[in-house]
Formats: structure tokens, sequence, C-alpha cells
């Protein structure tokens, strides 16, 4: 038996909802509050006024809405899914929609063409980059903080975050710690800090940055950032745009999208993003991690290094194909074959 429902709009329900949220961290309060403005401007635009209307089909109506007019692509959507599910599971616990809605919320599988997702950033084209900024801009902000996304394959707020206490050449390793007392939190909190090893490489990158290009800045708690702009700390969307810009094809090379350089809005100051080939820094974490699993790096270490559990890496990181996927576990068998044929 149905039971009797609260009226409650949609923009209402999304601030009930995100409040609701507390086991979540704030960033990821964020994203869900991005991806369920998308379903409450379509819902406000269809006349929903009260949630208490919405069905299975309403559902599946903007489920075509968000493939067929904003061109989402399947892994987007299925990701943004989950938060739709979970926001009607709230909706029903609270007396808002009909009973089994938050069920009719479909799950899109995804097929192996899927599973090369949009961003492609492999790991030859960035280690190609990093070749290219090496010749040409040594050991600038640019160049050491590529050098440590890809080697590292950490978050871009870990990468803000870090002092000069924090990066110890000497020793070869980076250390990142949760600091929201002073604007730099790590993603998963405490749980999130760890030290990191650094191949001499990079940690002689790190060095040469530190002693010619970095701008000496202290800030008012006493920290002194790693990177830095004549600002202070580099910004979270200064680390955006420096990835973008240096991600642009054309700046090794032609334009693969037959662009003019002379006129192309890309090559505006900020607008590297508009781009289809550039990339933020997540397509570069999830290249990392790519490159380390094709490696056949343990995974466990993988996970504690990128501070990333198994399903994650599995679901918005592993960037190899199904083919590759099934040779490494071939590899595996073969492995554990021998083994026991040796006993």
């Amino acid at each position: 038996m149905q039971r009797d429902l609260q009226s409650i709009g949609p923009r209402e329900a999304m601030r009930l909802y995100l409040d609701d949220r507390v086991d979540l961290r704030s960033r990821s309060v964020e994203a869900h509050r991005y991806r369920l403005r998308q379903l409450v401007k379509w819902l406000e635009a269809e006349g929903f006024d009260d949630l208490n209307d919405l069905t299975g089909r309403d559902l599946a109506r903007f489920r075509h809405y968000r493939v067929s007019e904003c061109g989402v692509a399947p892994a987007t959507l299925r990701g943004n899914s989950y938060t739709y599910k979970a926001f009607f599971d709230f909706c029903e616990s609270i007396e808002a929609v009909q009973d089994g809605l938050a069920a009719k919320v479909r799950i899109p599988s995804l097929n192996e063409d899927d599973l090369v997702r949009d961003h492609d950033l492999h790991p030859d084209r960035v280690r190609s980059i990093l070749d290219h900024i090496g010749r040409f801009s040594y050991a600038s902000r640019t160049h050491a903080m590529l050098a440590l996304f890809f080697h590292v394959g950490c978050r871009s707020g870990a990468l803000r975050g870090l002092d000069i206490r924090d990066v110890h050449l000497d020793d070869r390793y980076v250390e990142f710690r949760h600091r929201p007392e002073t604007d730099t939190p790590l993603k998963n909190g405490r749980d999130g800090e760890r030290p990191v090893a650094l191949a001499d490489e990079v940690a002689t990158i790190l060095g040469d940055y530190f002693e010619v290009n970095r701008v000496s800045q202290r800030e008012s708690s006493g920290r002194r950032p790693f990177f830095t702009t004549a600002q202070g700390r580099v910004s979270q969307s200064s680390i955006r745009e420096s990835m973008y810009r240096v991600t642009r094809p054309c700046m090794m090379g032609d334009c693969p999208h037959d662009r003019d350089p002379e006129t192309c809005e890309a090559m505006e100051t900020g607008l590297a993003c508009k781009c289809p080939s550039s990339r933020a820094p997540h397509d570069i974490r999830s290249a990392s991690i790519t490159r380390m699993l094709r490696e056949d790096k343990p995974r466990d270490a993988i996970e504690k290094r990128v501070n990333a559990t198994e399903e994650v890496i599995e679901e918005h990181y592993d960037e190899r194909t199904l083919e590759e996927r099934r040779e490494f576990a071939r590899n595996r068998m073969e492995e554990r074959r021998d083994y026991f044929d040796e006993i």
C-alpha cells in the first residue's frame, strides 16, 4: 500500500539530501550537487513542482534527454546514475516520492568501446609531453607538477597542499598531509596521509625547480608552500589551467582538429580547456594509474600510492583495454600454474 506523500519541490529535496550526506567529504558533496543540478534543472523545466508526481517513465525521459540532447558519454551517465539513485532513495525515506522509484533508476552497463573513456590520455602521450617540456621549459613549475602527477598519481589537492618540509629530496620521497585548518585538506582526510617514494629523475626535476624557479612565499600561518606563484600557493584553478595548456597537441606539433592557432580560442589565456584534446589533472592521474597497472605493479602498492581503493581504481581510473586486462589475467594464471607445477 502506497504511503501518504509529503509535497516537496526538486530544489528543496536536493537541499535536504545534501544536508543529510554528512558521510561525504566536502568535495564529494559538491560533486553530488553538480550532478543533481542537472536533474533539478530538467525537472523544473518540465514543470515538476512536486516530486510526488514523478514516475519511472519520467526518469526514462530524463535519461533519454541526457544522452540524446546533452551528449553525455555512457561512463559519465553510469557515474551520475548512482547519485540519482541515492537521491531518490533519500526522497523515499522522507515520503517525497513513490515507493520503489529509486529502483527504477537504471544503472547503464559499459561495453568494450565505452571502456575507452573520452579523456583517453595514454601514458606514452604524457611521456612525450614531459620530454618536450624537459627540452624547452626544464624545471618550470608546470614541468615539475606534471612530472609529480604522472610519477605519483596524486590528486591535484594533494599536490597543491605540499609544503617545502613535505618534499624530502635527499631521501627521495614526498609526504602528503591533511591540513584542513589552513585550506589544504586531502580528499580522504587523515586516511589520505602517506609518504610516497620518488624516482631519482623526478626528485632532480623537483630540486631544480625549487632552486631556480620557485617563487619564495610564506603564508600567514607560517607555512611555506612548495608550488607557488607570485600571489602565493598555487591555486586549484592554476593547476588545472597548466595541465590543460600543456596537453594541447599543438604545443608539440600540428593541430589534429584543423584549427588555426592564430584564431583558435583555446590559445587564449585561461581557455586552454576549449581544446578538444587538452586534459585535466584527473586525466593525468588516470594515465599514471594505467601506467602502473601495465607495468604490473602490486595492486596493494598502487592503492596506497594513489590513495584509492581497488574498486575505485577499477571503475574510474583503469584505462587498459579489455584485451590488455585479459592478457594480464592469462599471465597471472600462467605464473600460478608454473608455481604449482614446481611444488
